[in-house]
């Protein structure tokens, strides 16, 4: 018989409260066309997005983390001291170690929690929740601190004309706690490794140190295996986290997608046969593609501008380089 004494976490767990910040500078297509061959419709026709946010050399991946943290743990009504752990998702944090989490740990005023980096790419805040979910029902926190943080501009190649105009810059907060009731549903989530090759790192820190090539390592992707894949498999990953949770499209109320492209978006919603009655966030018109912050930053603008309310029950699913994704069903805070 085992001696180790079981653990004594809470039944379930839940987001209380989320936050996010934007960087100042807004980058419309027009700026975009300043080093592509390309047009403004072709831009908008292409992605759906108008606009991006980049980052100032003053709006760092801590920076900008802390900002959105300060305004889920205020809207979560704790007190930073009470932060258990904090996992911060992101692929732009230049530094191998240490973590980014342990520096924004201490700028929240959080104390000594658990702090820890993971790399899911776009489907990072689905990672970071189900991690969160994890350690408050299995009592090593009582409340996690998730963070989806990216400042892909310093990632993107300014002259290729594929990839130029998607990526943009922010961070993405929530609190996660204690629940009596189920608040975040069974995750599905997973890997397709044989499709690594479709979004990568243009050339690997390693090389760069030893070769150091002409342009800085960027972010690349092949777009139509990535549409096709998103599209056609990522809503089939959608519609088993719904299975898991026990609910039909008919049960929800907010449909919140990693904001990629708007054709993935609008693609996936008719997919999924979601009805009219389904708020869908479309937050990459403005914001564009910010990876592992684009789920917390739309949720965060749904509840900040009353699309979406406190109670309403809402899919997330992220997917990306890897490729990976990961999908689940919560209540919004």
């Amino acid at each position: 018989m085992s001696k180790i004494k079981p653990s004594q976490g809470a039944p379930y767990a839940r987001i209380m409260g989320v936050g996010g910040y934007r960087p100042t500078r807004v980058v419309p297509n027009e700026v975009i066309l300043e080093t592509i061959d390309s047009s403004d419709e072709w831009i908008r026709s292409r992605s759906g997005i108008a606009t991006r946010h980049w980052a100032s050399e003053e709006e760092t991946v801590a920076a900008m983390s802390v900002e959105a943290s300060g305004k889920a743990i205020a809207d979560a009504g704790i007190t930073p001291e009470q932060i258990g752990a904090v996992i911060v998702s992101t692929v732009s944090h230049f530094k191998q170690t240490p973590a980014i989490a342990t520096e924004i740990a201490h700028l929240v005023g959080a104390g000594k929690p658990a702090a820890f980096d993971i790399s899911a790419g776009c489907a990072g805040f689905g990672y970071g929740l189900t991690l969160a979910k994890g350690m408050i029902v299995e009592g090593s926190a009582e409340y996690v601190l998730v963070i989806g943080v990216e400042r892909l501009s310093d990632l993107t190649d300014k002259e290729d004309r594929a990839t130029a105009f998607l990526f943009g810059d922010g961070a993405g907060a929530v609190i996660v706690g204690p629940s009596k009731v189920p608040a975040i549903g069974p995750t599905v989530w997973g890997s397709e490794g044989d499709k690594s090759e479709t979004i990568k790192q243009t050339v690997a820190w390693d090389e760069f140190h030893a070769e150091r090539p002409e342009k800085f390592p960027a972010i690349t992707q092949e777009g139509q295996a990535v549409f096709r894949w998103a599209v056609f498999e990522m809503a089939k990953v959608a519609q088993q986290a719904l299975d898991a949770a026990g609910i039909s499209p008919g049960d929800l109320d907010v449909f919140i997608p990693h904001q990629a492209n708007m054709r993935i978006i609008d693609s996936m919603v008719k997919t999924l046969k979601l009805p009219e009655t389904v708020t869908v966030a479309r937050d990459v018109e403005t914001t564009g593609n910010t990876s592992a912050a684009s789920i917390p930053l739309a949720m965060e603008r749904l509840l900040a501008t009353g699309q979406a309310k406190s109670g309403d029950t809402a899919l997330v699913i992220g997917f990306g380089a890897g490729l990976v994704y990961a999908a689940t069903v919560v209540t919004l805070p």
